[in-house]
């Protein structure tokens, strides 16, 4: 176990904190269910050999296809599992995809028109004016993807152990050019120059 996640009391106390501190540098207005729910997502992906967090099994638009064409409870599950798995794929590895090719404005499309749908199942149901927590996602899809961008650069940051996590997070700078992680490499001794050298 790392020292990083030691310090923490929690898993849950350290994204909540990570996350705040991300909402409030984005100067990002939200609810404390949306803050929680984000929270917790990031605690449910923290445990990457769960099966339900592997959103990527077909392209984008057959699962939400799927999720919609599916009937009772299960659509919702569905609904909601594209609209995770598209949050965090693009909070963490959005530079990865775009890299590769992927449109990142069209990817956080599906993930917010799969959270607008949940929302409006909800509002069907329940009879609520708004939709619950779901409307709230879809409407922020963009600025919360951004946060979760924020939360994995502290995080990978926070991992450094050795020489080799150090060069992870000095190429996630080089790409990035974030000057959270430029602090994290300053931290190690590393001086960095303005043209990305060090």
């Amino acid at each position: 176990m790392s020292a990083s996640i030691a310090i923490a009391p929690s898993m849950n106390e350290f994204f909540h904190e990570v996350v705040a501190d991300a909402l409030k540098a984005r100067r990002v207005e939200t609810t404390t269910e949306a803050t929680g729910y984000l929270v917790s997502l990031l605690c449910e992906y923290a445990h990457p050999g769960d099966e339900a967090h592997v959103p990527f099994s077909k392209p984008l638009t057959f699962l939400l296809r799927d999720a919609l064409e599916t009937e009772g409870p299960e659509r919702l599950y569905k609904l909601r599992s594209v609209g995770d798995g598209v949050l965090y794929a693009i909070g963490f590895f959005g530079e990865h995809l775009t890299q590769r090719g992927a449109d990142r404005k069209y990817i956080e499309q599906v993930g917010a028109s799969a959270y607008q749908h949940a929302a409006a199942m909800l509002r069907l149901r329940r009879g609520a004016a708004k939709g619950s927590i779901f409307s709230e996602l879809s409407a922020q899809f963009e600025r919360f993807s951004a946060v979760l961008g924020d939360v994995a650069e502290e995080t990978i940051g926070t991992m450094v152990r050795d020489s080799q996590s150090l060069v992870r997070v000095y190429e996630r700078w080089l790409r990035t050019g974030s000057s959270r992680l430029a602090g994290e490499l300053g931290m190690h001794g590393i001086v960095l120059s303005r043209g990305g050298s060090s």
